[in-house]
């Protein structure tokens, strides 16, 4: 049985490949960056050289290169052989909203919603078909508050959490076997902060931890996995503070972690 995953080249997304490796899941890996990818695939046939391992480099950015991940991956492997699929691959903008650049902001949209809409509807109705299957859509704790000076980021990831759950209600009042997730991490040791520009200060979890409980999270059916012990009391906090209290107190954090 395969596994796929989406940005598989560094950070949560390489983590998650090992780990279902570990499980016994042969693996099919996309990310944009092919020589980054092959060191993920290496990685992985070093700790599990019996596992069949495929590099599939793909800008899923483009709507195009989504449809042809579905129809490239089916195949190769026949879409009756994915028992997994993680839509990890993103990428976050800081500023305010004013001020930061348009076009960088329509690709974040384009990855981290347009991307996973597609590959959650098509690879699902494979899943359905064949009766089995475990969708884990890659959010954030971002995913539960609005974020000023970060806000598309953390509006993309409600989209992404409030769709995971939906359908998880669709396919549990239908019966359907296959079972779909979200993974919401707080802060995770990763070079994401550096990329959109941001430096976090405090505790961060390390990626094989947001990696473990997510999956372990989504093969035992959790709809929401939010790793850690801290986050999950900062998301239910932020709740019962109420939007317009959440936001400011909100704005006061994240405009400390100007990184430029």
């Amino acid at each position: 049985m395969y596994a796929l995953v989406t940005g598989a080249s560094a950070g949560i997304g390489k983590e998650i490949a090992g780990y279902l490796g570990s499980l016994g899941y042969d693996l099919i890996l996309t990310a944009r960056n092919k020589e980054k990818l092959e060191e993920t695939k290496g990685y992985i046939l070093k700790k599990y050289p019996a596992r069949d391992v495929l590099v599939m480099p793909a800008d899923l950015s483009l709507r195009e290169a989504c449809f042809s991940l579905h129809r490239d991956v089916c195949a190769r492997v026949g879409k009756e052989n994915i028992g997994f699929v993680v839509n990890n691959a993103g990428r976050g903008v800081y500023g305010l909203f004013l001020e930061t650049d348009l076009e960088e902001e329509l690709a974040l949209i384009d990855l981290n919603v347009t991307s996973v809409h597609i590959l959650s509807k098509l690879f699902l109705r494979d899943m359905v078909e064949n009766g089995k299957g475990v969708l884990m859509n890659v959010g954030s704790c971002a995913g539960f508050m609005a974020g000023p000076t970060f806000s598309s980021y953390y509006a993309s990831k409600s989209y992404v959490v409030r769709l995971t759950e939906a359908i998880y209600e669709e396919l549990r009042r239908a019966k359907s076997p296959v079972k779909v997730s979200c993974l919401c991490p707080g802060p995770v040791n990763t070079a994401f902060n550096k990329n959109a520009g941001v430096k976090v200060s405090g505790k961060q979890i390390q990626p094989a931890q947001a990696a473990k409980e997510g999956v372990d999270g989504a093969l035992k059916g959790r709809m929401i996995v939010i790793p850690g012990k801290k986050m999950p009391v900062v998301v239910k906090a932020s709740s019962l503070m109420g939007e317009h209290l959440s936001t400011r107190i909100n704005y006061l954090l994240q405009v400390k972690k100007a990184g430029k």
